[in-house]
């Protein structure tokens, strides 16, 4: 299948895709309002919940630019090249379970849960503690190539 095919299939079958699929395919995260769907021997993951996508939403936007220094850019527009998007993903999902729980963990379990706990304690996007979660993106490091 061509990647203009393949691109367009997943639009057609993928109508919410979940913002956070990098980390998840990833397997350092996994969310319990996520689906994984297989396109043409591919994964793709989706949303299942409008609401906590829009939460997600909020969150990445914000750690994308609490992260621009970290990342050595000055500022973030458009998308970023994928291993600085998996270090802003999973990075900063694993900081902000750390912030929480106080414990360094290698993966997060329920990424809806984290976050629904994280606005419970601190309230918004804004106020979530990224001191810490921008020093586990600086520190993450995606897989090195075999």
């Amino acid at each position: 299948m061509e990647e203009s095919e393949f691109k367009k299939t997943c639009r057609e079958v993928n109508g919410a895709p979940c913002l956070f699929a990098k980390a998840i395919l990833r397997r350092c995260c996994s969310c319990s309002r996520s689906q994984k769907l297989f396109i043409a021997e591919r994964e793709a993951v989706s949303c299942l919940s409008p609401g906590g996508r829009q939460r997600c939403a909020e969150v990445l936007a914000v750690l994308r630019d609490k992260a621009a220094f970290a990342l050595k850019q000055s500022h973030i527009e458009g998308p970023l090249p994928h291993a600085r998007e998996l270090k802003v993903q999973c990075g900063g999902m694993l900081g902000l379970r750390a912030s929480l729980t106080h414990q360094v963990a290698d993966v997060v379990p329920d990424i809806h849960q984290l976050l629904e706990q994280s606005f419970a304690q601190y309230g918004s996007a804004e106020t979530l503690p990224y001191t810490e979660v921008v020093r586990a993106i600086s520190t993450f490091q995606p897989r090195h190539k075999r």
